[in-house]
């Protein structure tokens, strides 16, 4: 093992949860001061679950080049994108089905959806270069559906849900329509003007500002204290960030299905801590704001220390 890739790997991904959680620590001054309070930022989830993911979804299918000679490498990596997430609903299920506890289906959540536009991109990009962002975008884009159609169900299914699960949601809601409006751009090559191009990027930039920024307030409200006592949330991140990237990797090496950097940028998905739309999905469907947020900041702090051996595994 190439230990000075190792601790490379290392600083990389400290470096994008410490810059996350200035962010997140703005959002909790903003809360303590009275500026931008817990009670904002639940009226601003519209706004991010409307407005602001869907233009995410539609700038990544329309800045995402696709050619013959790409295809396939793109398509496996949607495929390592696509079994990431299985892994994840089949690992969480048998650890969190109390159907007395209303905070299972945030926790189940934590563990299948990874933090892939603010760790996943951007360590890839600081791995691999611009390669491992095209194969990560595939995997954004597997990451979107999933989200908006089992996420959606998972989210708001059992105990403690805000509303009746409406079967119809899977298919008529942001996500799934921000998709298929972008598909046929990324598929038939075509390329909008700027007058629109930039402002559905300019709207998408505000994803993780303003995630980071809600997570904060959620946080200030939370009680910090308790962070490190929950069991569950051990439970999450040994599911989320340890068991599911090593069960990938074992599955990847049997197979010999990825190699070189399209395995790497799909074990840095993989391997990704819970992301920050746990806590939108939370208050978006009425779930523990305060539990989302505590376990993603928690996994979110391990996943400096699991991330770069997982990395690190399939560079040697």
């Amino acid at each position: 093992m190439d230990f000075s890739l190792f601790f490379q790997n290392c600083l990389i991904a400290a470096q994008q949860v410490v810059i996350l959680y200035i962010i997140v620590a703005v959002g909790f001054i903003c809360d303590k001061k009275k500026i931008f309070t817990e009670k904002t930022a639940r009226a601003a989830n519209d706004l991010l679950f409307y407005i602001i993911t869907p233009c995410v979804i539609i700038n990544s299918f329309l800045t995402t080049e696709f050619s013959p000679e790409t295809s396939k490498g793109f398509l496996l990596a949607a495929l390592g994108g696509a079994v990431t997430h299985i892994l994840g609903i089949v690992l969480a299920e048998p650890f969190f089905r109390k159907k007395d506890n209303g905070n299972n289906a945030v926790f189940k959540f934590a563990c299948v959806y990874g933090n892939m536009g603010y760790m996943a991109l951007p360590l890839a990009e600081a791995v691999l270069g611009s390669e491992g962002v095209f194969y990560c975008s595939a995997g954004v884009i597997v990451f979107q559906v999933f989200t908006f159609t089992h996420g959606i169900w998972q989210i708001n299914r059992g105990k403690g849900a805000s509303e009746k699960f409406n079967p119809k949601k899977l298919f008529f809601n942001p996500g799934v329509i921000a998709v298929c409006i972008g598909l046929p751009f990324f598929l038939l090559k075509i390329k909008l003007p700027e007058i629109i191009m930039s402002p559905v990027s300019f709207i998408g930039s505000m994803n993780t500002p303003l995630a980071m920024l809600m997570l904060g307030t959620y946080m200030s409200n939370a009680g910090l204290k308790t962070i490190f006592k929950n069991k569950e949330q051990y439970l999450v991140a040994l599911i989320k960030i340890i068991a599911v990237p090593a069960v990938f990797y074992v599955i990847m090496k049997m197979t010999g299905i990825l190699t070189g950097a399209l395995f790497t940028a799909c074990m840095i998905q993989a391997s990704a801590p819970s992301a920050n739309n746990t806590v939108m999905f939370a208050a978006k469907y009425g779930r523990d704001t305060g539990v989302a947020s505590k376990t993603v900041a928690f996994v979110s702090f391990a996943s400096i220390l699991t991330m770069p051996v997982m990395i690190a595994l399939t560079q040697v």
